[in-house]
């Protein structure tokens, strides 16, 4: 369930927002996830990545008739990336209007989306060796439920995640009950992190201590999340605070 205009959402909504030089968000509808009785708005965000000509397209929002006129503008679609199993949805309808991109999946994605995702796609399964590599790193973050895959932009020191990190603004959150589970759950900011049910998933701590201590040694200037508010500078500082409870 989509909601296009609650306040959970970062307005204006549908629209290239610049980040620094070759890098632009879009901010998207609100969703609504979880279990059944405890369902919560999430808001969305994608990522547009450019190099030269090229365009990169992290976690696809949905694609209006607007949007896909500024896209065109900024260059050609390239490559779309489904960067774990739960950010696919919107990836047909860029696929369908741009016929000649090329699409990245993350381990699970074919399982969880069924049938909505019947084209040929690529294996987003190593860390280099894709057409990107000299403009944007890539890491895996895997676990046995969801492997995520994170992209560095170099050249801006642009770190993009999705899930590994979640920071809902309480005032962005439409109950005290959410506001509760947010910060039980670790998501909440000032003090978003990755959410303590998925840190259940990540069994083996040694693997993703080994990944963040990576994400860390970038040195990122900034954070681009999924959901929540962002972080426009102290990139590698958020992240030590973020995995603290990683990090030791």
């Amino acid at each position: 369930m989509m909601e296009r205009d609650s306040f959970t959402t970062y307005p204006p909504l549908d629209t290239l927002k610049r980040v620094t030089d070759d890098v632009w968000i879009v901010d998207g509808p609100a969703i609504r996830f979880g279990p059944p009785l405890l369902k919560m708005p999430f808001s969305t965000r994608m990522t547009v990545i450019r190099m030269g000509d090229d365009l990169l397209i992290h976690s696809p929002t949905p694609l209006t008739p607007g949007l896909k006129t500024e896209v065109e503008g900024l260059g050609r679609v390239r490559w779309i990336v489904g960067p774990n199993r739960l950010h696919y949805w919107w990836i047909p309808d860029w696929h369908r209007a741009f016929s000649r991109s090329e699409v990245y999946l993350a381990p699970r994605i074919r399982e969880q989306a069924g049938g909505r995702i019947d084209f040929d796609c690529h294996a987003l399964d190593r860390d280099r060796g894709y057409p990107w590599d000299e403009a944007v790193a890539t890491l895996r973050v895997e676990s046995r439920y969801m492997t995520e895959v994170v992209f560095l932009h170099r050249a801006s020191g642009t770190l993009v995640l999705t899930d590994l990190i979640e920071n809902f603004e309480p005032r962005k959150l439409g109950s005290f009950l959410m506001r509760w589970l947010t910060r039980l759950g670790g998501a909440q900011d000032p003090d978003g992190s990755m959410p303590r049910d998925m840190r259940m998933a990540y069994r083996d701590k040694a693997r993703l201590r080994a990944a963040v201590e990576t994400m860390i040694g970038w040195n990122p200037k900034r954070i681009i999340l999924a959901h929540g508010r962002w972080y426009d500078r102290n990139g590698m500082d958020e992240l030590r605070r973020a995995f603290r409870w990683l990090l030791g």
